[in-house]
Order: structure tokens, then sequence, then C-alpha cells
């Protein structure tokens, strides 16, 4: 999994409204005149200078930013020195946020909490951070963990949280209506999925079940993982026809991958579980 369409339509945000601060700042520090003004009438006080731009410092977030969406090593190796060099820029943020994804993909997930860490820290609503890392956590949790209640419950809060501002995100010029509304999904899709599995693993069925319902609903790509627990909801709820659909959906994903044969198991075992309950009296 991946957020790199999420991080763009972030990333754009953020450059939009950094242009626009840079020309509002511009227009304080050269008032326009008013007509008829001499040059010896009483003037306004001077506005606070603003902050000067370090051109160094421009050019090595453009570059960074330009960086492939999949070039996860130059990302990191970049992104590093970026925040290395300027520890105070007002770019670090976004260069935290896709150190988050590129970590991740790395499947470096300390150094990704790390970094998610930072990016919250600086914008405690970044979508696809707050996504991303709810729904990492409960996929890499060890069950015996002394932290494992802590870290769900900080995972259960990123994915609640993500799911209240995607509604309010507004979108960026530069993606289509059609990109951005995918985007959107995607992103819900994966909040519910990781919503699903904390409560999986917090042994709440019922409220997993409805989790992942939602997460296969909103997507048509979705994780064999989702259908694969929503199955074991179901036979722990004993609604063994129900279980044998979810895993036969799980065979059907197209990255199933290794877990065909776990999946066609479990639906073996759920229609024969079905079939064993007795009919239903009239």
């Amino acid at each position: 999994m991946t957020v790199v369409v999420g991080t763009v339509i972030v990333a754009t945000t953020r450059a939009q409204q950094q242009q626009q601060s840079q020309q509002q700042q511009s227009q304080q520090q050269q008032p326009p005149a008013k007509p008829g003004q001499s040059q010896l009438s009483p003037v306004a006080p001077a506005q606070p200078e603003a902050p000067k731009v370090d051109p160094e410092e421009e050019k090595a977030y453009q570059d960074f930013a330009a960086l492939k969406g999949d070039d996860y090593d130059t990302q990191i190796q970049s992104g590093e020195n970026f925040v290395t060099k300027y520890p105070s820029s007002k770019y670090n943020e976004f260069v935290y946020s896709r150190l988050t994804n590129a970590y991740f993909n790395k499947q470096q997930l300390d150094k990704m909490y790390a970094a998610s860490d930072k990016a919250i820290g600086l914008d405690p609503n970044d979508v696809t951070v707050l996504v991303l890392v709810g729904w990492v956590i409960p996929h890499n949790i060890n069950p015996n963990d002394l932290e494992a209640d802590r870290r769900l419950a900080k995972a259960e809060g990123y994915e609640k949280h993500a799911l209240e501002l995607l509604p309010t995100l507004q979108k960026p010029p530069a993606i289509s209506d059609e990109d951005f509304a995918s985007a959107k999904a995607k992103e819900e899709a994966t909040a519910h999925s990781g919503l699903g599995l904390i409560y999986f693993r917090e042994q709440k069925a019922e409220d997993s079940l409805k989790e992942l319902q939602a997460a296969t609903s909103a997507t048509s790509e979705s994780d064999p993982v989702d259908y694969f627990i929503m199955g074991v909801d179901l036979d722990s709820l004993k609604r063994y026809s129900e279980a044998a659909d979810a895993f036969q959906k799980c065979t059907q994903v197209p990255n199933v991958g290794a877990m065909l044969d776990r999946c066609k198991q479990q639906a073996d075992k759920a229609k024969a579980e079905a079939a064993a309950q007795p009919a239903p009296k009239q």
C-alpha cells in the first residue's frame, strides 16, 4: 500500500498556501502609495520585515519536491539532508510527511514512526500521515508488547481524526475532480481498514466487521486481509454463510498472493459450518 496520490494532494495544497503567503508578505512590504500623498505627510509605521528567503533552502526544497514518487531511496537521503541542514524550515512538515511514506515503502518502520511523529507534531491534520500510521500499527503490532494497548489507541485516534478531516479537504486546482475523488476514497477506505483491524485486535468483532465492510465498499482495490479478517469476524459471530462469502472474496482479490491457500481453506471450513447449522424453525 502507498499513499503517493494523497501526498501529492497535500503537497500541492501546501505549495499554493506558501505561494499565497509569500505574495501577501511582499504586498505588506510595499504598501501602495495613496493619490496626492506628500512625501512629508505622516505615514503609517513600517510593517515588520518578512523573513528573508534563503535561495539555497528554496532550491533544496524544490529539488526534493520534484523527486519521483517511487524513488524512495533518493527521497530518504535528500529529505534527511534537508531537515538536518534546515531544522527550522517552513517546509519540514511536508518533508517529514514524505519521509514517512518513503520509510514505509522501504519497510523501515521504526524510522517511519519517528518521521511521522515529527510530521504530526508540525501539522496534526496531515491526513496522509494519520491514515498511513493508523493502518500500519495494527498490522505490525505484537500482542505481547506491553505498549500494545497504547499504540492501538493512538492508531484509533489517528484514523478517526482522518475520517473527520477527509470530507473537509479542498481540491487543489492542479488536480482533476475525478483524481481528487479517487484519492479521497482510497484514503477513506484505508482508514476504515485500519480501524477494522484495530477492533479485531481488541476482540470487538461487531465493530471490526462494520469498519471492514465500509473499507471494502469504498474502493475496488481492497486489501485481501480485510476480507480475511471480515471472514474471521463473521465466523466468530456464527454467521458462517457470510463468512464463507468473505473468504471467497479474499481468494478473488488480484494481489492475494500467499494468502490464497489460507483463504480457500477458511472458505471451505465456513461452508461446512454453514451446512452443519440446524435449519431455522418454521
